[in-house]
């Protein structure tokens, strides 16, 4: 399978995002910061990156939470999975929460989250009167049982 690529300008001193295993489906992305930015307990703040991308017209770009990070210390990205759309240009930013009781100290260099690309479609809507049966119907929210 070949690659997709996907220009990218980096501003920061870190290394660009990498897969971590052959089998990783995301890139692990790290702060770029001055100093240190300590997240307090419940509270969110916006990190940046200094990842700049030229994602390919028809894929988006995932930002998800790291694992070890929400297990270790409860910290997640909070629009979880954030999307980075193909048209924009801007620094990519991540916007970390703090769910623990503890503050959380983010540091230069720190893997904050993890970057996985996908394709997307546009839809065009069609307005009907009803919609096709299914055995499932309007169900949802727990309809089909505890287990």
């Amino acid at each position: 399978m070949k690659p997709l690529e996907v220009k990218i300008i980096n501003k920061s001193s870190n290394e660009l995002p990498a897969y971590a295993t052959v089998g990783a489906a995301g890139m692990d992305i790290r702060a770029s910061l001055s100093e240190p930015v300590t997240l307090g307990p419940l509270a969110r703040t916006l990190v940046p990156t200094g990842i700049y991308l030229s994602i390919p017209h028809g894929y988006e770009c995932q930002v998800r939470p790291r694992s070890g990070l929400a297990a270790k210390h409860g910290v997640t990205v909070a629009n979880a999975p954030g999307t980075i759309d193909s048209d924009y240009r801007g620094e990519v930013k991540v916007i970390l929460v703090n769910i623990s009781d503890t503050p959380f100290v983010i540091n230069d260099g720190e893997r904050i989250a993890q970057l996985v690309f996908a394709r997307h479609e546009q839809v065009q809507w069609k307005s009907v009167e009803s919609l096709d049966e299914t055995e499932r119907g309007d169900g949802g929210f727990g309809h089909t049982g505890v287990n």
